[in-house]
């Protein structure tokens, strides 16, 4: 039997909302402290702190919906490079911010630690 929480993650998907002010740059930072997915070699479960830091335009991501979309990885077999790349082609997709940066901030494995830093070009706006 499912759970609540877990039937909540299978559903996830991302959500916006409009951005309440549209024509200031202001910066949003969101850290997702309890981020894990699995290694795609080993099986074992990666640990990552995910940050996400962007200059919203027309819409801002609603963040129960952000926290089901990175829990959701929790099962699938990813890389640190690809899950990273994964989440911030899907909220440049959805977004579409005036500046995006999702940084994944493994936890070390084996004695390496890994950092994967993705961010768009500012605009001269922001």
């Amino acid at each position: 039997m499912q759970r609540y929480g877990e039937k909540a993650i299978k559903k996830a998907s991302l959500e916006i909302w409009e951005n309440p002010s549209p024509d200031r740059d202001y910066e949003i930072s969101i850290a997702f402290a309890e981020f894990t997915c699995l290694c795609p070699r080993s099986g074992y479960p990666d640990f990552a702190t995910i940050k996400v830091n962007y200059v919203p335009a027309k819409t801002i991501v609603e963040l129960k919906s952000l926290k089901l979309y990175l829990n959701s990885f929790r099962d699938i077999h990813i890389s640190h490079e690809e899950v990273t790349n994964k989440i911030y082609a899907d909220l440049k997709l959805l977004l579409k911010p005036r500046f995006l940066e999702v940084i994944g901030d493994f936890n070390p494995r084996g004695n390496v630690k890994t950092v994967i830093r993705v961010a768009s070009k500012r605009s001269g706006r922001a």
